[in-house]
């Protein structure tokens, strides 16, 4: 028997996930990829896999999954959410937390809940999915059918195989802390066609705070707010290409940040670009956060790409013991005494 996970539900949108595929966008093909890299990163590294192989990318409301294998061990890493694994008789459960793994046995289901504080959760599985690439990743695609299990968002009664029957006997570990707050302002750096916007336009661009739209999704978050506004050039450019935290801004002023499935060309101008290193904190936003930008130039956006990558670097070295159940030991308990210094209360003298 094929050792797997089988989908009892399947949650919101729950994918496989990776760091993306890179080297197609000429013909066509996106990116796609983790929305937080840095939580599908320690959930990995928890599960005792390499930080870039693929996990389940869990967004809004996770799925319930049974166990189809001997044993497997799990880790859950990014946005909040009530965790329970659930015994074969569907009677005693316990709790699980993120930032933990855990070994699972045959029979025994994990319930993952709503998400809260972001829109995304990973779990990484010792030894990772036993799904073949699709151009050397195994991102899904959903606009495109390609990647992850059959090209789309888990359904119920699939069966995610997995490349270890049995998990490794080892203790189980955690990683204490790992921030995940947005930063105050996301960066960008301005163009390539900010000369498409009126002084006032960028001006806005940098002073305003947007909403995220409830229309956002792994292609792109929409903003709500004051519109941009373009100069005598309009609105249209000859199409070119698109990086990832590319801001378009449509006819309607309103700003699009692409993110992980977006188009590889578009001909609206874009008046900013979101630096690599605040891109996670993107792919974690739930609609109606609170956006702002600031301007930097390419030496920081640089630096900050480093600090990053350093941060991510130090996570392996971070993990340590899992915390364990207190124990109560029955036969040491009886053999202490516990009370000392008792008086009988016919021998108390009155007062």
């Amino acid at each position: 028997m094929t050792a797997g996970l089988r989908v009892v539900a399947p949650g919101l949108m729950t994918t496989v996930q990776d760091l993306g595929r890179f080297g197609y966008q000429h013909l066509g093909v996106p990116v796609s990829g983790a929305l937080d890299r840095v939580s599908l990163a320690a959930a990995n590294l928890l599960a005792g896999n390499p930080p870039e192989m693929g996990g389940l990318e869990i967004a809004y409301q996770g799925p319930s999954l049974a166990v189809e294998a001997d044993s497997v061990r799990i880790a859950l890493a990014g946005g909040q959410a009530h965790v329970e694994i659930v015994a074969p008789d569907g009677q005693a459960s316990r709790r699980l937390s993120l930032f933990e793994s855990a070994r699972l046995r045959r029979g025994e289901v994990l319930k993952v809940g709503a998400l809260s504080g972001s829109a995304v959760l990973y779990l990484a599985v010792e030894g990772g999915f036993d799904i073949a690439p699709v151009m050397g990743s195994q991102s899904t695609l959903t606009r495109g059918a390609i990647g992850g299990f059959a090209g789309r968002a888990l359904r119920a009664g699939d069966v995610l195989p997995l490349r270890q029957a049995i998990a490794a006997e080892r203790g189980e570990v955690m990683l204490p802390t790992l921030d995940l707050s947005p930063p105050a302002r996301i960066r960008v750096i301005l163009g390539p066609q900010d000369d498409y916007f009126t002084k006032m336009g960028l001006a806005t661009l940098l002073g305003s705070t947007y909403t995220t739209s409830r229309a956002s999704d792994r292609m792109g978050i929409r903003l709500e707010g004051p519109p941009l506004e373009h100069s005598a050039k309009g609105y249209n450019i000859v199409s070119d290409g698109i990086a990832t935290g590319a801001i378009q801004v449509p006819g309607n002023g309103l700003p699009i940040v692409l993110l992980a499935d977006r188009q590889t060309t578009g001909g609206y101008p874009k008046i900013a670009a979101v630096i690599s290193a605040d891109i996670p904190a993107l792919g974690r936003m739930v609609p109606g956060s609170r956006v702002a930008f600031e301007a930097v130039n390419v030496e920081m956006a640089e630096a900050a790409a480093r600090q990053l990558a350093a941060r991510m670097a130090e996570m392996a070295g971070e993990i340590g013991p899992a915390r364990t159940d207190p124990v109560i030991d029955a036969a040491r308990l009886m053999g202490e005494n516990l009370i000392s210094g008792t008086v009988d209360a016919r021998e108390a003298s009155p007062g």
